[in-house]
Order: C-alpha cells, then structure tokens, then sequence
C-alpha cells in the first residue's frame, strides 16, 4: 500500500514508518523536522521536509497515497496551556488541511494519533472507549475536536479513519526511541538521572489512594503501539470512524517505574518529594479489550523491565543533553 506519515520522523512515528517499510509498504514520510529527526525516517521511506499544508497534496498525487497515517502534532502539555493558539492552529487546523487534501486527492483511509487526554480525569479505571470526554487541558481538546472532524469527513465523504488513543508510550525499537528537546515523561527522565545528566527525578504527591500512594500510569511499549498502527490501517471500513484505546491495561506506580529503572541500569535516582499536581488523576490505565477483540492486537511486550531496557539501551547509544523540564507520568 502507498502511504503517507505524518509526523514520521518523530518518535511514534519513525517506529510506526519502519514497521510499514518492513512489512512491505511504499512510504513517504512528511515532516517540517521543527521536533523530528532526519536520520530517524528509516531506511526504505522516503522524506519530505515541510509542512501539511503547503505539501501534503502535492505529496498525495505524486506518490498515488492510498492511506495516511497522522501523527504530526504538537503534543507537550504545559505548552499547550501556555500557548493554546498554537495547538488550535498546529493540531487541529493542520488536520483539516490534511482532510481536505485527502478529499481532492481521493485517499479514502486514516490512522489518527490521538490520545487519552481526551478523558480528562476519569470517572471509571480502565478506561472504556465510551467514557466522557472532557479534556482537562488545550492539547487533549484539540485531539478530541480533531477525531469530531474525522467522524464528520467519514460520514460526508466516506472516508475510513481509525483514532488510537494512546497512554504513556515508552521503549525503542530498530535504534529508535525519544530524543525530545523538551523531555516531559517519566522513563526517558528517570533514565537521564541515571546517566549522570539530571541531579534528581522529582516525585509529585505521595498521598494519592494508590498502593504506595504514587500516581499510576499504564505504558506500553512502542513496537506494540506501532504493532496496533498496522492493524488499525487494515480495519479501516469506509463511512466509519473508530477508536480504539491502547495500553497495557495494567498500571505501574511513579515509584515502580523508578526502582525498576534504578534495577535495569544499575545507577542510582535520586528522588526528591514535591507537592501534587493540579490535574493528575491517581491513576490513568486503559481498556483496550476492544483493540483485541475488533484489531486482533496483544501487546507481546508488556513488562515494564523490557520497557525499560529497551530505552536505556537506545539512550545509551544516543548520548545527548539534558533538557529542563519536569516529568508528566
């Protein structure tokens, strides 16, 4: 199939990119590189640097694209917070520019990157599909007003689109893992603080009602996610837009994930207690039942250990600077 990713040399994204290469699909990966990383698009996948909406049809006609897979966006929380003008134009006003170049150009298939943001703080755990939606910050309401559009462009123009709505995405695969200028999550942060490039990891609220009163998270390793991205391309059923929620379904605590870094690389991380946050729930796991009962899908690396080991590994061959901002979990 010829496809069209978005976002492709970012972290998901270059994953997602190698396993269609590897599984035989013509790929072109269309990226401005503003957060991404060149050397990331992989072998056999063609790139073109720029923006959605000054290239993305012209892309779509040249290559004959018969599917997109979308995953440019900016995606950093309190950033969006900050900045909301910026998420509104670079998330949702990019998508629809796409939507509409898939309209002229007659690609009828979507795999949408979205997220569990969209729930907000939620009323049940798992978390069902069918849950409310009520994103507590900019960055989640523009994922939730981008999959309304997708319902509607499925419904007006019969397009196929799939949104996978992610939890907390960690590992590497194929020399690929996270090189974020602004690192925000929990592993790769713990993992700096191992190789001597973070003083200390902060721990925010120790008083949650959790087992060790730690906020717990679900995370999923990457080649799964990437694993479920396949899937979802060949499920797409014109007219129809589905979501799917993909995770582990089983939660690790804030403290679980550091001794279990402490464990995999054998260094110290020193961790220095700090009032909770506005905003984070307790715990936040994913139901995925439906991506295994409707996609097929089973996360066939679901520990945390090989989580872990997987990153540290690809952080160990890819020395680089520290970046200064506090982890989301």
């Amino acid at each position: 199939m010829r496809v069209l990713v978005t976002g492709g040399a970012g972290y998901i994204g270059s994953v997602v990119a190698a396993q269609l290469v590897e599984a035989g699909h013509d790929v072109v990966v269309l990226d401005d590189l503003s957060t991404g990383h060149a050397d990331a698009v992989p072998a056999g996948a063609r790139l073109v640097e720029g923006g959605i909406r000054e290239h993305a049809q012209a892309v779509m006609a040249e290559q004959g694209t018969e599917a997109v897979l979308h995953f440019a966006a900016r995606s950093v929380v309190p950033e969006s917070v900050a900045h909301p003008d910026r998420y509104w134009d670079g998330n949702v006003g990019c998508s629809l520019a796409l939507l509409e170049a898939m309209r002229v150009c007659g690609v009828g298939r979507i795999v949408f990157s979205s997220t569990a943001a969209v729930y907000g703080e939620p009323e049940t755990v798992p978390i069902p599909e069918d849950a409310p939606v009520r994103p507590g910050n900019p960055y989640g309401a523009t994922k939730a007003a981008i999959d309304a559009a997708l319902t509607e462009h499925a419904r007006m123009h019969g397009i196929g689109a799939v949104s996978l709505r992610y939890f907390n995405v960690a590992g590497a695969y194929a020399g690929l893992g996270e090189r974020h200028t602004t690192e925000t999550h929990l592993i790769p942060i713990v993992l700096q603080v191992a190789r001597g490039l973070r003083e200390s990891v902060s721990v925010y609220g120790a008083d949650y009602p959790t087992p060790d009163g730690t906020c717990v998270r679900d995370y999923i390793h990457v080649a799964d996610l990437a694993e479920a991205h396949l899937l979802a391309l060949e499920h797409c059923r014109p007219g129809a837009h589905r979501v799917f929620n993909l995770g582990n379904g089983t939660g690790f605590s804030v403290r679980e994930v550091i001794e279990v870094c402490r464990e995999v690389t054998g260094h110290p991380v020193p961790v220095v207690a700090a009032g909770r946050r506005a905003g984070d729930p307790a715990t936040l796991v994913a139901s995925s039942e439906r991506a295994r009962a409707e996609l097929g899908w089973v996360p066939r690396r679901p520990g945390l250990r090989e989580i872990v080991a997987d990153a540290w590994a690809f952080h160990t061959a890819h020395p680089g600077p520290a970046a200064g901002a506090e982890p989301r979990a």
